[in-house]
């Protein structure tokens, strides 16, 4: 399988560290609010992050009582900067793609992951991969670009616009032509995989596993209102897509 490491690419990385070293940004504003909220109990859990990142999310499992966080990811720069600023002693970082997850050689109690899945090729095989770490009655919650996102291939705007440039709509094209996308976001060479609705939903049931949440990313009109140019077209679509899920018995 194809493992994108896009985070060490030098130019990417310090954008990427730029956009979240503002508080205002779609991370903390939206995505971690929605993701912490779908958690279980986090008292006395062994959990996995995959695709830890810069180790935010990492950091506050561990200060929500978490025995212990392992938190994988392929990118040297991002574990660089974890290892830097999100570190506790129930804490470990582990360079590792998603793609290779088989080789832990142990289960949790808790696997979590924020806005990576998008990058892998084959989520079927990662889903089953995962479902192999999880204990009986473990739960998988996790983060994902939605569909009506990744549907955006780079040959047309995102948006009509008024001549004011204020955000009308929101463009939806080829939705149904799944599969990889090749656009420009900071860099020339930025891929991502779309999925449609229905696909995800069926990779899910199909590896075994139970929905018992799935909520769509919003944000409050009052910040909509506050920040248009950063969250102004968060009313015409849904930038992310959560699942909290349970491993079958």
């Amino acid at each position: 399988m194809s493992k994108q490491n896009i985070y060490d690419n030098e130019v990417f990385f310090e954008n990427f560290e730029k956009i979240r070293s503002n508080k205002i940004n779609f991370n903390d504003c939206i995505e971690t609010p929605i993701l912490l909220s779908m958690l279980p109990d986090l008292q006395g859990k062994e959990i996995l992050d995959i695709g830890c990142g810069m180790g935010q999310h990492a950091k506050q499992y561990s200060e929500m009582g978490a025995t212990s966080v392992l938190g994988i990811d392929i990118s040297e720069k991002m574990l660089e900067y974890a290892r830097a600023h999100n570190k506790a002693c129930n804490i470990t970082y582990q360079q590792m793609a998603m793609e290779d997850i088989d080789h832990i050689g142990r289960q949790f109690d808790l696997v979590t992951s924020s806005l990576v899945f998008d990058y892998v090729e084959d989520f079927d095989t990662l889903l089953k991969n995962i479902s192999m770490l999880m204990k009986e009655e473990a739960q998988l919650v996790f983060s994902m670009s939605h569909p009506m996102a990744t549907a955006y291939d780079g040959t047309y705007d995102r948006y009509t616009r008024s001549e004011s440039g204020e955000r009308l709509y929101a463009n939806i094209s080829n939705y149904f032509v799944e599969g990889r996308r090749k656009i420009k976001w900071v860099v020339d060479d930025y891929e991502l995989y779309h999925r449609t609705f229905s696909g995800l939903l069926n990779s899910i049931i199909k590896s075994g596993f139970i929905i018992e949440e799935c909520q769509e990313s919003h944000i409050s009109d009052e910040m909509r209102m506050q920040y248009p140019d950063m969250f102004g077209g968060t009313i015409h679509r849904p930038d992310f897509v959560f699942f909290r899920c349970k491993k079958a018995v």
